[in-house]
């Protein structure tokens, strides 16, 4: 690999330094050391449902739940309220209006990627469904799952949850990706993913792991070490849209993608984010073949490192491992517990 090389993520427009010389050690260790929050005041165990009755969604039998859906004490959007934009002088403002739930993923102490497989359906078919349901009120338009592991990457209780986050707005970096895919529609006729998808293929140096549903593979242009994207493989805007058949591959891809991190790395923190295409409106936007140019996928970033002030001020992101050099590592780590 070359000791310096910027690389430009043809979705987000956004460029990433790649440099040797700013290799060092990770100042974050395992989640598993973690343990200043102990299993006595983790509110999120089976047994101690009183912290959170109101339940909107719950996978298992009678006797236990397997997953189970809350809303969060603490939302940063609430459904109440209006969501027309409202001027403040010279100013824009809008009250705070979408949803924030939490998935709790399991009712025991296990991570994510040591859950079977089955179970793993059950929490995506959560998110499918909360997705769903919300999608009802005509207010809101983008709808995102974020799954935070470990201290670094925000999680404040180690417990296996996920949040749905619902907003009345359309944010700047899913405007970015939409208007990335509808020009590349328009001047090749063809999806952008689709052809991320062929040109790892073709080079096989950045895929990881695939199935007949997904790939996962470390991007081109990868913001830090180790990340990995995962695509599905047919074309759809909407996660809510997702097949009975490609859960049980989603499942497959994400575990063994999780696995493969934590033996790379030692369980490192890391921040899930799955993008999806907003609701559409019945007035004619400038998204008109969104159909055809956007698929929803997930992001997974390792939180190695702090923030570096060049990432602040430019926007553009520092990473010191090439994601060739990643992917060949994690395809060589087993895909087992």
């Amino acid at each position: 690999m070359h000791t310096n090389e910027m690389r430009l993520d043809p979705l987000t427009d956004e460029w990433t330094v790649f440099s040797e010389v700013r290799s060092h050690l990770p100042t974050v260790g395992s989640v598993h050391s973690q343990t200043a929050q102990s299993t006595a005041t983790n509110p999120f165990l089976a047994g101690r449902e009183q912290y959170a009755p109101h339940a909107l969604h719950e996978a298992g039998t009678s006797c236990q739940w397997r997953v189970r859906v809350v809303p969060n004490r603490a939302p940063l959007l609430r459904v109440e309220g209006d969501a027309t934009r409202q001027p403040a002088g010279f100013y824009d403002r809008m009250n705070g209006v979408g949803a924030h739930e939490v998935i709790i993923e399991t009712p025991d102490s296990r991570a994510f990627e040591a859950l079977d497989l089955e179970h793993i359906e059950d929490v995506l078919r959560a998110w499918k469904l909360r997705m769903a349901d919300l999608m009802q009120d005509v207010r809101m338009r983008t709808f995102t799952i974020v799954k935070s592991v470990g201290r670094a990457a925000g999680a404040l209780i180690p417990h296996a949850l996920s949040q749905l986050v619902v907003m009345a707005v359309i944010p700047n970096r899913l405007k970015r990706k939409l208007d990335a895919a509808r020009r590349f529609y328009e001047q090749k006729k063809r999806a952008i993913f689709q052809d991320i998808l062929s040109e790892e293929v073709r080079s096989a140096d950045r895929i990881v792991y695939e199935n007949h549903g997904f790939m996962v593979f470390c991007p081109y242009a990868s913001r830090a070490p180790f990340e990995l994207a995962v695509y599905p493989k047919r074309q759809c805007p909407d996660f809510h849209a997702i097949h009975s058949d490609e859960i049980a591959q989603l499942a497959d891809a994400l575990r063994i993608a999780l696995i493969k991190l934590s033996g790379a790395l030692d369980h490192p923190p890391y921040q899930l984010i799955l993008i999806t295409a907003p609701t559409r409106t019945a007035r004619h936007d400038q998204w008109v073949s969104i159909e055809q140019d956007f698929r929803w996928h997930i992001e997974i970033l390792p939180r190695l490192y702090p923030s570096h002030p060049f990432e602040l001020a430019t926007g553009s992101w520092v990473n010191s491992v090439w994601p060739e050099t990643a992917a060949e590592y994690l395809r060589n780590i087993p895909a087992n517990t």
